[in-house]
């Protein structure tokens, strides 16, 4: 079924790209085709009253399977810790219908009319839901027909090595067609680093996959992890197809320490993805575009079983990282919003992704003086288009 609200725009007209003079944006076949001068109003286009113009934020690290949004309030009552929450998570979720179309289908929603038009979202496999939940928001993202873009992390969230059985699954999730296989604190969860990541990167060696692992081990351990990871990304050449999630362990550990790790990781092309979090230090912006490193920002679960919090405003995430880091200048101000969009086009495959002729027609309008405004401020979104088709409008 497709989505109800999709319907084609052939020309945007009377907005303005990045803050910039008012122009008119032509689209043809989900693909911005021209951006000329204002031309004055013509039938059938969409007038964009001389809103700011951003291309479509993008959301790198979610998880769209499990999320109670729409569902009546949920009472957080599970241990605390990552152990805590992932026995929590996996006494309740057959009870709220997780994973499923219909629980998937109001995450994307909300993704979706906050300005998000592409998703990296991990998807839990485990021995109780097998592959259910790959299927699950595949069937919710085709209800959009190609207007949204959603890249799969098969995603082992109560461990690789400790349940038998998992490995087999992460293999057929790549064979499925997942886009990467993901791990998770080889050292803490698995108690086995090396296992672990020998295991996952033999396996995307093998289908050809990427890897995403979250990594919540901090300082020193979580930095070990990264070395070993480091090691079999070069060992195995696979450069440019591995990214690390949350990486406390970078912003922990002392400035010599973090500047080798960032000099390896630039060399292998190992990408970074935060949601970040107010309780840690955040991940130095200035050193990782110095070591250009890859970097975006991700909205992790919303309102789910680990925690209440989270709206699905990706732009929200980049102001939160922005406060925590006492950001302040204009040009660092409009570096993170370039952060949570076209400098993460990779994060979904993408090797162009802005207001530019033969980009996706992804775009996003907002009420804003320019786009540091914007970031401060996190208007709601006016229109959201989506390869060229309207997604939401205010």
């Amino acid at each position: 079924m497709q989505h109800p609200f999709l319907h084609s725009v052939a020309l945007l007209q009377n907005v303005r790209p990045w803050g910039g003079v008012a122009c008119d944006i032509a689209i043809a076949d989900g693909t911005i085709t021209a951006i000329t001068p204002p031309a004055g109003p013509q039938e059938g286009a969409v007038d964009g009253r001389g809103l700011l113009a951003l291309p479509g934020l993008i959301n790198a690290h979610a998880h769209v399977d499990k999320s109670w949004w729409g569902l009546p309030w949920q009472s957080y009552g599970g241990e605390g810790g990552i152990e805590g929450r992932i026995a929590y998570e996996r006494s309740r979720r057959r009870e709220l219908g997780f994973p499923s179309v219909q629980t998937t289908a109001a995450v994307l929603g909300e993704f979706v009319r906050h300005g998000t038009t592409a998703i990296r979202t991990h998807v839990d496999i485990d021995t109780d839901i097998g592959l259910e939940g790959i299927a699950s928001v595949r069937e919710a993202a085709t209800a959009y027909d190609g207007a949204i873009e959603v890249k799969i992390v098969a995603f082992p969230q109560d461990g690789v090595l400790r349940r038998p059985g998992v490995l087999d699954m992460l293999a057929d999730a790549a064979r499925a067609g997942a886009d990467h296989i993901g791990g998770l604190d080889p050292a803490s969860i698995d108690r086995d680093p090396v296992g672990q990541l020998d295991a996952i990167f033999s396996l995307a060696a093998e289908h050809g996959v990427g890897i995403d692992i979250h990594l919540h081990d901090p300082a020193e351990l979580g930095a070990f992890q990264f070395d070993l990871i480091i090691d079999r990304t070069r060992d195995l050449g696979l450069t440019g197809r591995v990214n690390v999630a949350h990486g406390f362990a970078l912003a922990q550990v002392d400035p010599a320490r973090r500047r080798d790790l960032l000099t390896a990781m630039h060399e292998l092309d190992i990408t970074l993805t935060t949601v970040a979090p107010l309780r840690l230090p955040q991940l130095p912006l200035r050193e990782l575009d110095g070591a250009e490193v890859g970097f975006a920002f991700g909205t992790d679960g919303i309102r789910d079983l680990w925690s209440p919090y989270g709206t699905g405003d990706v732009l929200s995430i980049a102001w939160q990282y922005a406060r925590a880091s006492s950001i302040v200048r204009d040009e660092d101000l409009t570096r993170v919003v370039e952060l949570a969009t076209r400098s993460a086009g990779r994060f979904v495959g993408r090797s162009g992704h802005d207001l530019s002729v033969g980009a996706r027609a992804d775009i996003v309008l907002i009420d804003a003086e320019n786009v540091m405004d914007a970031l401060v401020r996190t208007p709601p979104r006016d229109l959201v288009i989506g390869g060229g088709r309207v997604l939401h409008a205010q």
